[in-house]
């Protein structure tokens, strides 16, 4: 599996009350998991993945430009291949796509939601992979397919109970 960062905010460099925010950016962390949720969705070992880590002004920026949406988001995903899970007698093949994280937004989510800003990155990166593979949450039906398996998935990965999501 080949996950690629793009880091494009130092943590030195962003106002002092982000700092934590970017400092939770764990790339091995992240990595672990993404292997983990495609291995477990059954995605060819050879799909390919980026990730870029954004502030906010660049995430507001993308958000109008591709979801005509002001303001900074949490999370974007950008589908390549479209690919959906695959199953372990035929993996699915191909190149995911690249998920979008804003650290400074996932700091104020984890608060709100009483978790840590790693544990809101990890629900993050595990979210934005199920919509490169397909899976949304316009309809309550969908939600609550997303939202399982998310917590399914991030739960079998961290060992203890997955972080509350802060969609709901």
């Amino acid at each position: 599996m080949a996950v690629e960062f793009d880091l494009q905010a130092d943590p030195r460099d962003v106002p002092a009350e982000d700092r934590m925010a970017y400092e939770a950016v764990d790339v091995d962390l992240l990595s672990r998991l993404a292997e983990h949720v495609l291995e477990r969705l059954h995605v060819h070992p050879d799909a390919e993945l980026s990730i870029a880590v954004v502030d906010e002004d660049e995430m507001a920026r993308l958000h109008v430009e591709w979801m005509d949406l002001p303001g900074p988001t949490d999370v974007l995903s950008f589908p390549m291949d479209e690919l959906r899970p695959g199953t372990p007698e035929e993996p699915a093949e191909g190149t995911l796509g690249d998920i979008v994280l804003c650290p400074p937004v996932a700091r104020r989510q984890a608060e709100a939601a009483g978790h840590s800003v790693a544990d809101e990155l990890c629900l993050l990166t595990t979210h934005g992979i199920l919509h490169l593979l397909g899976h949304d949450h316009a309809e309550p039906a969908e939600r609550r397919v997303m939202f399982a398996l998310q917590r399914d998935l991030l739960t079998d990965f961290l060992g203890r109970p997955a972080p509350v999501e802060t969609m709901e």
